[in-house]
């Protein structure tokens, strides 16, 4: 069996390159885990944004994942694009019946806006998706589509954290990138808060924020840390990734997968 961890990314391909599975690919390999993938849909998508999408039956998800977890094994997986609500109802039974953590970025929709999780499938992911949740990873307006709870302000992100644990997962991560100031996550299972901040970057590029932090924290996880240690190492490395962020055609460039591996 493979020295390293094993991580599984149950999403959707972004021919561009910066965000779904690719961007998940990158961040695993960067961060000493290997990297296998469940492709939900494909899009058609470049920095300025996504010019089609095609999800895949749920019989070819179903068949992906089962191949790579009845014979490889995971130790971590994470969720992304998933696009209607068959697909939610389908990944969140597979990982149900699966002995690894599971970090579930609710991917709504992209960086440009476009709409990438059928308004239908929404009550799925409250009701059979964040319930198998070991962390549940939403950005504001994600919150806002799931809970109806806009934040605003530091102050309201308990109030989302809490209308998020009552579906079940069992740590929320509300991600304040949003907000003015500094970029301030509350981690809450609950019962424990953990702030993380960083100052926010002065860099337009990027794409792929979101599936970048998820995955470093299913790596993390995978590596055997708890969850606030693996969101904290996710941070620190997502932070350093959108300092590197480049420009990449006309639009939003991607952030940067590699930038640890160019230091050295």
């Amino acid at each position: 069996m493979s020295p390293l961890p094993r991580v599984l990314t149950v999403a959707g391909s972004d021919s561009g390159g910066g965000a779904g599975i690719q961007a998940d690919l990158k961040t695993m390999l960067a961060l000493g885990a290997h990297g296998m993938s469940v492709i939900t849909a494909v899009t058609a998508q470049n920095s300025l944004g996504v010019q089609g999408a095609w999800e895949l039956p749920a019989a070819a998800v179903r068949a992906q994942y089962r191949s790579v977890v009845d014979d490889i094994g995971v130790q971590a997986v994470k969720t992304g694009m998933l696009a209607s609500a068959e697909l939610v109802e389908t990944v969140a039974k597979l990982i149900g019946g699966t002995d690894a953590p599971a970090v579930v970025d609710p991917v709504g929709v992209s960086k440009h806006g476009d709409p990438l999780l059928a308004a239908t499938a929404l009550d799925s992911v409250r009701t059979a998706l964040l319930p198998v949740a070991t962390v549940v990873t939403p950005n504001l307006d994600e919150v806002a589509q799931l809970t109806g709870v806009r934040v605003a302000s530091e102050s309201g992100m308990r109030e989302a954290a809490a209308a998020l644990l009552a579906y079940g997962p069992a740590w929320v991560l509300i991600k304040g990138g949003h907000l003015p100031g500094d970029a301030v996550d509350l981690l809450t299972d609950g019962s424990r808060e953990h702030w993380l901040r960083a100052p926010r970057l002065d860099n337009r590029h990027t794409h792929g924020t979101g599936c970048t932090l998820a995955s470093a924290i299913a790596v993390g996880l995978a590596q055997g840390r708890s969850v606030p240690e693996a969101v904290a190492a996710a941070k620190e490395y997502v932070t350093g990734a959108i300092a590197g962020g480049f420009a990449l055609g006309d639009g939003i460039g991607p952030v940067d997968h590699g930038w640890r591996l160019r230091q050295g």
